[in-house]
């Protein structure tokens, strides 16, 4: 039997949620079925070693290239870099959306396209890998993946529409997710559905076991919260305000985070301007969290926006107890006073 010819495309494998799911599901597909392309947008990310072996990780494109020097690239691709470095300046974007909208247009057409036909290109998340789809792949279905609350309006709904419609499927990964994005594009609705992002129990477990690179203190109140470092979505500024009451309330504890993000830097003000440096400990990213999550005494997330909320889902997993906000996708998973 002629195997399915499959490519997924993914900005990178950075340590993040919609990362972890991908390389989650390119674990569990039966490769005797499936051909496997994997198209990176940029490189060097932390779950890349857990990709399996049977996946073909397609090389960078030309642009990427010349734009880590491995390249010295055409005078397309220069006038491309000033025209994107100009427009950041005069249009000064406030979103990812916006950056990256303003990329795509700028620097689009010296990325050249994949000469190859598939059955199913899979956009494994928002903006880039949905333009690339898009305009630079050819197959015969094409499915993009959305793994937040994706608000679009004015000038990025209005632009990405041409994207969308050209998807043959819509993957939500919460009901929260579908129906915001419904109330976007209210005729694409047909063509949508629902699929959480995908965990793998006995990976988990296993990985668990492993020894954490920074201990957590036996014996004490260990609390854990696993995100990006970021205000608006993730609620960090949450996060350090809880940490400072408790702490100001004489409650002995720990609180680790892993992540990084935009926001580092206040946060590192924060803590040392309330003297939080031996209760609030930023760990960076890790490859493997779940050693964190197995020895943690309570799992929390301040989030104010999820598209489903896969770092409660591995905290359950894990059967840690999870005090969280209450976010558009929270009801996906959490009952209050049940779980």
């Amino acid at each position: 039997m002629k195997k399915k010819q499959l490519l997924f495309v993914i900005e990178s494998l950075i340590a993040a949620g919609g990362e972890k799911s991908l390389v989650t599901l390119l674990s569990l597909i039966d490769y005797e079925k499936y051909d496997v392309d994997l198209q990176l947008l940029a490189f060097g990310g932390e779950f890349e070693q857990f990709v399996p072996k049977e996946v073909n990780i397609l090389p960078p494109h030309g642009y990427y290239k010349y734009l880590l020097k491995q390249s010295r690239g055409n005078l397309r691709m220069r006038l491309a870099r000033i025209n994107y470095s100009l427009r950041l300046r005069i249009d000064n974007p406030k979103t990812h959306k916006a950056k990256a909208r303003i990329y795509w247009q700028c620097v689009s057409s010296c990325i050249e396209d994949n000469s190859k036909k598939y059955d199913v290109a899979i956009a494994y998340g928002q903006s880039l890998p949905t333009f690339y789809v898009v305009d630079k792949v050819k197959a015969n279905w094409k499915l993009a993946w959305i793994n937040c609350i994706y608000h679009l309006d004015g000038k990025e709904r209005q632009w990405q529409r041409r994207f969308y419609d050209a998807f043959d499927s819509i993957v939500m990964v919460s009901n929260a997710a579908f129906e915001h994005f419904k109330n976007v594009y209210p005729d694409m609705a047909d063509k949508m559905t629902t699929m959480p992002d995908i965990v793998n129990p006995q990976l988990i477990e296993q990985m668990s076991e492993e020894i954490a690179v920074y201990p957590v203190k036996p014996r004490e109140i260990n609390i854990l919260t696993v995100a990006r470092l970021d205000k608006n979505d993730k609620g960090y500024d949450m996060t350090l305000e809880a940490c400072k009451i408790l702490r100001d309330r004489g409650l002995v504890f720990h609180w680790f985070s892993i992540g990084r993000g935009s926001y580092q830097a206040e946060m590192e003000s924060y803590i040392t301007a309330n003297g939080l440096e031996d209760t609030f400990i930023l760990l960076g990213t890790t490859a493997n969290p779940y050693p964190y999550f197995k020895n943690c005494t309570l799992y929390v997330q301040t989030s104010r926006h999820e598209g489903f909320g896969l770092s409660i889902a591995e905290a359950r997993i894990l059967n840690r107890p999870v005090v969280t906000t209450d976010f558009d996708a929270v009801y996906n998973q959490m009952i209050p006073g049940k779980n």
